[in-house]
């Protein structure tokens, strides 16, 4: 098993940053820092922090992930996810550290009716999938030992996400319409903390390259908050959380054009795995069973939203 002896963690008050720090301390020790510590626009302070702490693997969760402002905010966007990335992957070239930085399924632009693999052909739609786009080649431009794992609709028990959204509203309004005609795999920030943590065990410099890490199945933005609901009305009386005053049943079903948001989102988000799987040996839990999972995560909160 690899071992690693210094790991560097960014963004751990991120949904997938907070979700690392248990598993990738059982792998090394933990150098964890947030934004007020590592400033990703700043590329000196990206520099001496990285020459400070001398890691042997860096892990890169924190990004700029606003979708919709990143289109008024595209310098921003660029220097958090594809500046620093960059130096970052210098920096960890230097000091001779390995690379796992994370990447999204916006790179596409979700015409293909299939879900993508690796190879296939990128060509975002938005600002923020530019962005996450040119990270990724600022990162293979380097040619460190590296990994890039593009995983999609991230949801967890931390932070602010889809999930807590969902529950949020259908607890102070009597009626939710949802878009149903975006497809993708929401996943879990416990199963990628979980995943990347195997691959670190099973790392080797000859499986560098990119992957999908995604949790397994498809549905729909609306498929996915009926789920939600369902699993929030089923602990809601025991755990003593606001009761939802929309039933998961109840949830109205709309079209992206019934929703216009300033940044244009793939219609297809769905991610092939196969990939991950026979390099790592990973088989990614469907994404119902992740959700559950997570819902149960959530008794740590009172009130979870």
């Amino acid at each position: 098993m690899a071992r690693f002896k210094k790991i560097l963690l960014t963004g751990i008050r991120g949904q997938v940053g907070r979700s690392l720090q248990q598993p990738l301390s059982a792998l090394g020790e933990v150098i964890a820092v947030d934004r007020q510590q590592l400033d990703l626009t700043d590329r000196d302070a990206i520099r001496r922090v990285i020459r400070e702490v001398s890691p042997d693997l860096i892990v890169h969760p924190a990004a700029y992930t606003a979708v919709d402002r990143a289109e008024a905010e595209p310098d921003l966007a660029f220097a958090i996810n594809a500046v620093a990335p960059g130096v970052i992957a210098e920096e960890a070239s230097r000091v001779g550290a390995v690379l796992i930085h994370y990447s999204t399924d916006y790179v596409y632009d979700g015409h293909k009716s299939a879900p993508y693999v690796e190879s296939d052909k990128t060509d975002p739609l938005s600002v923020y999938g530019k962005s996450k786009l040119a990270g990724e080649d600022a990162i293979r431009a380097v040619a460190l030992p590296h990994l890039i794992l593009r995983t999609s609709w991230v949801y967890g028990p931390y932070g602010k996400n889809f999930m807590k959204t969902i529950i949020r509203l259908a607890t102070e309004r009597d009626a939710l319409r949802i878009v149903a005609d975006q497809f993708g795999a929401p996943t879990s920030s416990l199963s990628i903390a979980e995943a990347t943590a195997v691959a670190i065990s099973r790392w080797q410099d000859e499986l560098s390259g990119t992957y999908h890490l995604t949790n397994a199945g498809r549905t729909s933005w609306h498929g996915f908050a009926q789920a939600i609901l369902a699993d929030y009305e089923a602990l809601q009386t025991d755990r003593g959380w606001p009761v939802s005053r929309v039933k998961s049943e109840e949830i109205g079903a709309i079209t992206t054009a019934d929703y216009p948001t300033p940044a244009t989102r793939p219609k297809n988000s769905c991610l092939d795995g196969s990939k991950l799987k026979q390099a790592f040996g990973i088989d990614m839990p469907d994404w119902r069973v992740a959700l559950e999972r997570v819902m149960h995560a959530l008794e740590l909160e009172s009130p979870p939203v």
